[in-house]
């Protein structure tokens, strides 16, 4: 049986497509892909991600294990920011990318991905049990939380008709707790869109009061509810990454451009020997972005060529509703990875011609 979030009511209510994802029953979309994006980038749009995992770690020696844990240095964290993080296996590959609070010296939540939060619950409890790390607690969250996601350069305006909080003082990738529309909320300035706003975390109980809160506060400002197939494409244009394409156990972060988020330097840590050799011996392939030159929308596992060398593998791919062209994510041996490369993509029987590009596709 599907699990369902704390809204599913509502989506359904409102006429949505639902689809299986990663065995929760989410939207993929409301009035469409395409007008739900724009919509994001041009408004504001609402989505609910209440199916990522919350797994709070606390006690005295909580930075010590999230240090050993994680492959980005947690110490430069200071109470009420937010980092970019990721947990590998010994070998480097990846178990999940997460983001981790801090909210004291002794108290953080890290938020994972929703097909992952077993897996990563059962990996921490693993690590802790293995190594005497002193006083840790671990706590999987994840079923008391509602997590939304307001998005968009209106979405500030919008949520502080709900709140006190000085939305303005929130920094990039900061928090604060304080209430929207009455209930106790972290309140997260960071996204999956590359646009302003805000992820929303409160009790799963008031999750569809927020929701309708924030729909009515935004009504005059063409709020639109946002499914999962605009979440990709606004992701895809920005080349984040997702979980189980560009970042997988058989994909290193190296590999997938996030060099900017592994410390080699900060100490022991799980996957920093496998990472430290790789990085020495010099990265075998690398993450880029493509730019489709012809007709054609490349596709995950579509295989890229370089003249008649197969040099890699689409791992996402999309037709980008702000370029009106094919775009897409790809692994490609790093002598072939230099911007303004030119390569072929399989489509079907036809090769297509595509371009390595500059991330983001679009200018934010």
């Amino acid at each position: 049986m599907l699990k369902v979030t704390p809204l599913n009511r509502v989506h359904r209510a409102l006429g949505a497509r639902m689809v299986d994802f990663g065995g929760w029953d989410m939207p993929v979309q409301y009035a469409g892909v395409i007008e739900e994006h724009l919509a994001t980038r041009a408004a504001a749009g609402l989505f609910d991600v209440s199916h990522m995992g919350e797994v709070e770690v606390s006690g005295a020696n909580a930075l010590d294990y999230i240090q050993y844990l994680t492959i980005n240095d947690a110490a430069r964290l200071v109470d009420g920011q937010v980092q970019y993080n990721a947990i590998c296996y010994p070998d480097g590959g990846v178990v999940d990318d997460v983001t981790v609070y801090r909210f004291s010296a002794t108290h953080y939540l890290f938020c994972v991905n929703a097909s992952n939060t077993d897996k990563d619950f059962a990996w921490m409890e693993k690590v802790l049990a293995e190594r005497d790390f002193g006083n840790v607690v671990l706590r999987n969250r994840s079923d008391e939380f509602a997590q939304l996601a307001l998005q968009g350069p209106l979405a500030e305006e919008i949520l502080a008709r709900l709140t006190t909080v000085d939305l303005g003082a929130i920094r990039y990738y900061h928090f604060k707790a304080g209430e929207v529309a009455g209930s106790e909320t972290i309140i997260s300035r960071t996204g999956y869109t590359g646009e302003d706003g805000f992820e929303l975390y409160c009790a799963a109980a008031d999750a569809e009061k927020v929701w309708h809160a924030l729909m009515t506060a935004g009504a005059d400002d063409s709020l639109m509810p946002i499914g999962l197939g605009a979440r990709d494409t606004l992701r895809l244009e920005m080349k984040y990454a997702l979980y189980g394409h560009e970042l997988s156990e058989r994909i290193t972060p190296l590999e997938a451009g996030l060099g900017w988020i592994t410390k080699l330097d900060k100490g022991d840590f799980i996957g920093g020997a496998a990472l430290r050799k790789q990085k020495e011996a010099g990265v075998p392939r690398t993450l880029v972005a493509l730019r489709i030159t012809e007709s054609g929308i490349p596709r995950a596992d579509y295989p890229l060529f370089c003249g008649e060398r197969e040099v890699g593998v689409v791992t996402s791919g999309t037709m980008s509703p702000s370029l009106r062209c094919g775009i897409g994510l790809g692994l490609v041996a790093s002598d072939c990875a230099a911007i303004g490369t030119q390569l072929t993509v399989g489509i079907r029987k036809k090769r297509v011609a595509a371009q390595i590009v500059k991330p983001p596709f679009i200018d934010k």
